[in-house]
């Protein structure tokens, strides 16, 4: 019984569907290896499915089929994989990748170059039928479903699309039907058809079939035959000797396996033997997903055992923090009905994941011991999950330390490049400490206050802005046994970089004349500061804040408060530089109106320079305005 509708795309898929009729790959031969790739997937989802139900299997090979019709301009491409149900065609045709639509749109450059390769990264690759065909038909049928209950898909690419059961007698799987455009005529050709397969598409597992190539008989005459044959390699390419794979047959199973359209930057393939034994082909993207930081993003790798493959996205295989890392693990030892839950605690998982995890650090290091530049796209466009690490994996901690990356006032550039190996190479006479500082921006943490004292000595400091570092450093305590220490938390210590240090008679008598201002400001302030102090790290501004330094920074109480966390109100303590023209201007002043008013400037100052919203911002401009006049 049909049931048929037309339905509308998501106002994303309209604008992407128009991106495609508008020509905006580079390369229109891609179409056929995003369609096979579907196909190999969906096989790979019917094998697992026979595991757990073997009435589904009937012995037939499963085999991508590719055919052509010059008459009706049409090409075909059909696999006996897993098939959809009418729900799951609406679902996985009607969306760009279940998620991300709106991401995706708004990082469209208008530069067709690099809105293609976007485009691989949302895993939209179905719609490049549409690059070469102005109408596209599905028909599929779910294993173990009736063939009655087969579902037929029509769109043409005009925002519409129409849906309706019908019967499928030639079993599961999809069957898609590209009706070309005028101009793509030239892919109607055996050798075309066939030169796409071979350049994209060898290493699929599975057969990509094809009727077999006219003969010719002894007066020239072309033997046509139904019989069909296998165009590609059709062997697990991670099976095979790293001697007998090229880089291009390495490339092209990464876009395979990854729906990206841009090659990797590098990859490993080794085979592991022992107690444990298993294949690991993982490779390390040149561009960040767009689900990076998606809380429901999907991971990367494919885990198959002799072959078979169990599951997609093997979030168990490596943690959480390799996420950008791409590839397939095949095992020897894990018993074939594998679920998700003896994934979760198999010790044998647990040794693969250790495996693969050293894998891809030591494939890093090498990166960055012999290419610098190359390691530090890598750093730019993965290191702040890569810093997850130091938080997550204490086994790995000093490994990942390494290869951590940060700005530093050690040059003015906001490029993150300084290792802290190459910081402590740098150290001063005397130093033993790691310094750094954590802001919103690097602007933000260039220009604090809180740096002052170290630019005047030539202290160098790290520059400390992405969100995860307020927790990467609660975690990296030393690195090759220096500890590290905010220049924004508890009393300023030196230790022997501080040569002009006054000695305790001075400091006492310093301490006594700054009692009556700091009991001044204190009085004016009302409660909002713990306490008021002198500063030792400050040259050029009037104050800044510190907090304790046990206690959680201003930084990072901000970004919980954001997050929507309740956070006790926490005072912090105010320095003062008694050097400062505005703090002798508010030592001499006998106004109580202009003590309190330069007191509360100096203090909303000193909480703009942290990043604070104030309170009461028309507050402190009438009180601004007050003291210029």
């Amino acid at each position: 019984m049909s049931n048929k509708q037309t339905m509308s795309f998501q106002t994303e898929i309209k604008q992407l569907l128009n991106l495609m009729i508008h020509s905006l790959y580079s390369d229109k031969e891609i179409f056929l290896r995003e369609l096979i790739s579907n196909g190999s997937d969906a096989i790979d989802k019917f094998r697992f499915a026979q595991i757990n139900d073997p009435a589904l299997n009937k012995g037939e090979e499963l085999a991508i089929k590719i055919s052509f019709d010059k008459d009706a301009k049409t090409i075909t491409v059909e696999d006996n994989g897993i098939g959809m149900t009418y729900d799951e065609v609406i679902e996985n045709v009607g969306t760009i990748a279940k998620s991300g639509t709106k991401a995706f749109l708004e990082n469209l450059s208008g530069d067709s170059k690099k809105d293609a390769n976007l485009i691989g990264q949302f895993g939209v690759g179905f719609y490049s039928a549409f690059i070469v065909a102005d109408k596209v038909e599905l028909i599929t049928l779910k294993a173990g479903d009736t063939t009655s209950n087969a579902v037929k898909w029509i769109s043409s690419g005009d925002g519409e699309f129409s849906i309706e059961t019908v019967d499928k007698i030639d079993g599961n799987g999809t069957k898609i039907t590209l009706h070309l455009k005028p101009e793509q005529d030239e892919l109607l050709s055996d050798w075309a058809l066939r030169n796409i397969i071979r350049k994209y598409s060898d290493h699929i597992n599975y057969p990509i079939q094809m009727q077999k190539m006219p003969e010719r008989d002894e007066e020239g005459k072309e033997i046509h035959t139904n019989e069909l044959e296998t165009v590609n390699k059709a062997s697990a390419l991670w099976s095979r000797s790293k001697n007998d794979i090229t880089d291009e047959e390495y490339k092209e199973f990464y876009k395979h396996i990854s729906h990206d359209y841009t090659d990797p930057l590098k990859w490993v393939h080794a085979r592991v033997e022992g107690a444990q034994e298993y294949t690991q082909l993982l490779y390390i993207p040149s561009k960040a997903p767009f689900d990076l930081y998606d809380a429901n993003r999907r991971y990367g790798i494919k885990l198959y055992v002799k072959r078979v493959f169990i599951m997609d996205d093997a979030e168990k295989l490596l943690p959480n923090y390799l996420r950008f890392v791409r590839g397939v693990i095949d095992s020897q030892d894990l018993p074939l009905n594998v679920s998700r839950e003896i994934l979760q605690s198999s010790r044998d998982i647990d040794a693969i994941r250790s495996g693969s995890t050293k894998k891809i650090l030591s494939l890093l290091e090498d990166i960055a011991k012999n290419n610098p530049e190359q390691y530090q796209n890598v750093w730019e466009e993965f290191g702040p999950v890569l810093k997850e690490g130091l938080i997550e994996d204490n086994a790995n901690k000093e490994r990942i330390a390494k290869l951590c990356r940060f700005a530093s006032t050690n040059n003015d550039s906001n490029i993150k490049n300084t290792s802290l190996e190459e910081y402590v190479s740098r150290f001063k006479d005397g130093q033993d400490k790691i310094y750094y500082i954590t802001a919103d921006s690097y602007n933000a943490a260039k220009n604090s206050p809180h740096l002052e004292i170290f630019k005047q000595k030539g202290i160098e400091v790290l520059l400390l802005t992405d969100r995860v570092d307020e927790w990467v450093v609660s975690h990296l305590n030393e690195f090759d046994g220096k500890e590290l220490i905010s220049v924004a938390k508890g009393k300023l210590d030196l230790g022997k970089l501080d040569d002009e240090k006054p000695s305790e008679e001075e400091q006492k008598q310093q301490d006594e004349k700054a009692k009556p201002v700091l009991e001044k400001i204190k009085a004016a302030l009302n409660g909002k500061v713990k306490e008021v102090v002198i500063t030792t790290r400050l040259v050029d501004s009037p104050a800044c804040l510190v907090v304790d330094n046990n206690a959680m920074s201003i930084q990072l109480e901000r970004m919980m408060r954001q997050a929507g966390q309740e956070m006790p109100s926490m005072q912090p303590t105010l320095e003062i530089n008694l050097k400062h023209k505005l703090i002798n201007k508010l030592e001499n002043s006998i106004d109580d109106g202009i003590t309190n008013d330069l007191s509360l400037v100096i203090f909303e100052q000193a909480q703009l320079a942290e990043g604070i919203q104030l309170d009461d911002p028309v507050g402190f401009i009438k009180r601004v305005n007050s003291l210029i006049d």
